[in-house]
């Protein structure tokens, strides 16, 4: 039997409480059954059963649910020996402790019946002291079995029910991200969390008619605490409840953040952070990042012409310390375009080699042109999922593509 390793109460007297010690005697002959509950009379700790038809040994066990069981060899209709197997074939009584009671000592039948699941022989009938003691040995190593069990079982719902709310949660952040666009903008992304709830979060919406914020966020760690810090700082953005912040200019976005969500405020986590704004009448994006991997822009006159630019500008994560300075950078777009921003994790994978794919060797599958009828984003994260080999990711894989008309 494979049984769960707990730790459970070192109080055997707490256990017993739950599971009282509980015989139940299997012998056809009377007298036996008599002399047996005497010797068990006024041990307050031990209830008595005794069962004389061998026939209901199995019926009555499962109804007294004993924690041992004593069982004669010798008994007309059914061999002793037979009871044995039908006890450890029957899964009520399979490992309930087994005792079996013989008026000889030999060394076959005892062999015998320790093969076939007894867990101890006595010759019958012994003195009051050892039979107590037995009784008592062989009933709290099964009611341990019992009790850790049950806390087994415990355990199982307890994690059943969480995995049911870190689902819950888990919709609930990807409720949070935008549906893809089509028009003047057209968006698609790729969002995959390395645990049920990750760090990463992301999002874009249109200031004004003419203004459209793309942002990206990665926070760090993962589980329950980054998804929460994830969570409110998106809100905010998307909200756009920073007080006395300007949400068309990045830099000032980034230091509102920094200021709302100090690192000492936030169970130690901060997150890294990229914020633009594209204007459709001047086809630029301001920009301004913190700690985060560089924005990709595809740009030029034509697919031929195009060639790769870095979006990056110096500033450390977003709650790491007060006071940090956050600048903005304005590049320009072209008419053909493929803009991406994306986490970490995209990138940061182990090689065949054993060494980590470097950012300019990803920027380079970005650039790569994609088979006809091919999506560029689906193309990036089959080449990730390629290189990361079988299982999940280590970290959360958020990947967004825009196209500006």
């Amino acid at each position: 039997m494979n049984e769960p390793e707990l730790v459970l109460s070192d109080d055997p007297l707490k256990a017993l409480k739950r599971h009282p010690i509980t015989v139940l005697l299997v012998d056809d002959q009377q007298i036996i059954g008599e002399a047996v509950r005497r010797m068990l009379e006024g041990e307050e700790d031990i209830i008595f059963h005794y069962c004389s038809d061998p026939a209901q040994a199995i019926p009555t066990a499962m109804k007294v649910r004993p924690t041992v069981i004593l069982q004669d060899l010798v008994m007309p209709e059914i061999d002793g020996l037979t009871l044995v197997r039908y006890f450890r074939a029957n899964p009520a009584t399979r490992y309930v402790p087994l005792i079996v009671l013989s008026t000889k000592e030999e060394a076959k039948i005892k062999a015998e019946a320790f093969s076939l699941g007894a867990n101890d022989y006595i010759v019958k009938l012994p003195d009051k002291i050892e039979l107590l003691a037995r009784i008592r040995y062989h009933s709290r190593g099964y009611i341990r079995l019992l009790e850790r069990n049950e806390a087994y079982e415990k355990l199982q719902a307890s994690q059943e029910l969480l995995n049911t709310e870190l689902q819950q949660a888990a919709s609930y952040v990807m409720s949070l991200l935008p549906p893809p666009l089509e028009n003047d903008v057209t968006t698609q992304w790729h969002f995959i969390p390395s645990t049920q709830l990750g760090g990463d979060s992301f999002g874009y919406h249109w200031l004004d008619e003419e203004n459209f914020a793309i942002y990206l966020l990665d926070v760090c760690g993962h589980g329950v605490g980054a998804a929460l810090l994830s969570i409110s700082a998106m809100n905010v953005l998307r909200s756009q409840t920073l007080r006395n912040t300007d949400f068309y200019d990045p830099a000032a976005v980034l230091c509102a953040l920094n200021d709302t969500f100090p690192m000492e405020k936030q169970n130690n986590m901060f997150f890294t952070m990229w914020y633009g704004v594209y204007n459709k009448k001047s086809r630029t994006i301001t920009y301004s990042s913190g700690g985060h991997p560089p924005a990709i822009l595809i740009s030029g006159d034509d697919e031929k012409s195009a060639k790769a630019h870095s979006l990056k500008t110096p500033g450390l994560v977003i709650g790491g310390m007060p006071d940090i300075e956050f600048h903005s950078d304005t590049v320009e777009v072209g008419k053909f375009n493929k803009f991406y921003v994306y986490s970490d994790g995209v990138y940061e994978i182990d090689k065949p080699d054993g060494t980590m794919l470097e950012l300019d060797e990803f920027i380079d599958v970005l650039t790569q042109p994609s088979k006809k009828g091919e999506r560029d984003i689906d193309r990036i994260l089959q080449f990730s999922r390629n290189l990361r080999g079988e299982g999940p990711f280590e970290d959360d894989f958020s990947l967004v593509q825009v196209t500006f008309k």
